[in-house]
């Protein structure tokens, strides 16, 4: 059985803010993971193409890596892009549209740093890169009523769709959190793939609408790193990782559900429906 590593990235910076750092990596460690992976013989494809492979509608080398990055940091542009260019190598970058940078009357959320522009954007792909969806306002999408859902889904893809001038077929999940009614807004937004987190490697026959990723920081030593996309032990390696994830997934359905239930009894309250 196949099995590929989807590494996810958010921040390369050398000196990432308080609210980024626990997600960063620094430029030099970035640089030094993907050297790892090219002496190893790794072929970094864009998420969509990855996909196409495993489907056998798409040619697949023999040892496939996808680099994927959340949130659109403006530093994806001016860090990792002149690295990934150096390699020559694509990557996946899942763009919150309300963060962006000049996304002025559409501007939705907080930005917890700065963030690319929209020409920025345009210029990640004119550079190989594939842009995925990331949501409009980043929030908990397993948390929201169905309406709030259908136009965080449908307005990042629009936005993005617009700007770009080219279908988008992919996007994550901010948090990584999703649930069974999520990815079933998700299809229904015209997502052809998405991605979890799960830090696990992914194999064919894995869903499409949530495909696990491996998390990488500055803590991830190259040890770690090398055995992570080889495959070795991987429920040990995240171990800490997969149960703060499996734990907290019951939490937030049996929170959803509450918020469901207490609303349902609310008088006058009309909610949306599953």
């Amino acid at each position: 059985m196949i099995r590929v590593p989807i590494l996810m990235y958010h921040s390369v910076n050398d000196h990432p803010n308080d609210e980024t750092r626990p997600l960063a990596v620094s430029p030099g460690r970035f640089a030094e993971q993907l050297g790892m992976l090219r002496d190893r013989g790794f072929t970094p494809m864009t998420l969509s193409d990855l996909v196409a492979g495993m489907h056998r509608t798409a040619a697949m080398p023999d040892r496939p890596v996808a680099i994927t990055f959340d949130d659109g940091y403006a530093d994806f542009h001016s860090q990792a892009l002149p690295i990934l260019a150096r390699f020559g190598w694509p990557a996946t970058v899942f763009v919150t549209s309300g963060w962006v940078q000049d996304s002025g009357p559409v501007a939705a959320g907080r930005r917890p740093a700065p963030m690319l522009t929209w020409s920025q954007v345009r210029e990640a792909v004119s550079c190989g890169m594939e842009v995925g969806g990331h949501s409009h306002s980043h929030p908990q999408l397993d948390q929201l009523p169905d309406r709030e859902l259908r136009n965080e889904l449908r307005t990042n893809k629009a936005l993005l769709e617009d700007r770009l001038g080219r279908p988008v077929a992919t996007m994550a999940y901010p948090y990584g959190y999703s649930s069974a009614r999520v990815r079933r807004e998700v299809r229904r937004a015209g997502y052809w793939t998405a991605c979890a987190v799960a830090n696990d490697a992914f194999r064919e026959g894995d869903d499409l609408l949530a495909l696990p990723r491996l998390t990488v920081t500055e803590q991830t030593s190259m040890t770690k790193f090398g055995s992570a996309v080889a495959g070795h032990r991987l429920p040990v390696l995240y171990l800490r990782e997969r149960a703060l994830t499996k734990g907290y997934a019951l939490v937030r359905r049996t929170r959803y559900g509450l918020r469901r239930i207490l609303s349902t009894h609310t008088p006058g309250r009309v909610t949306d429906g599953d």
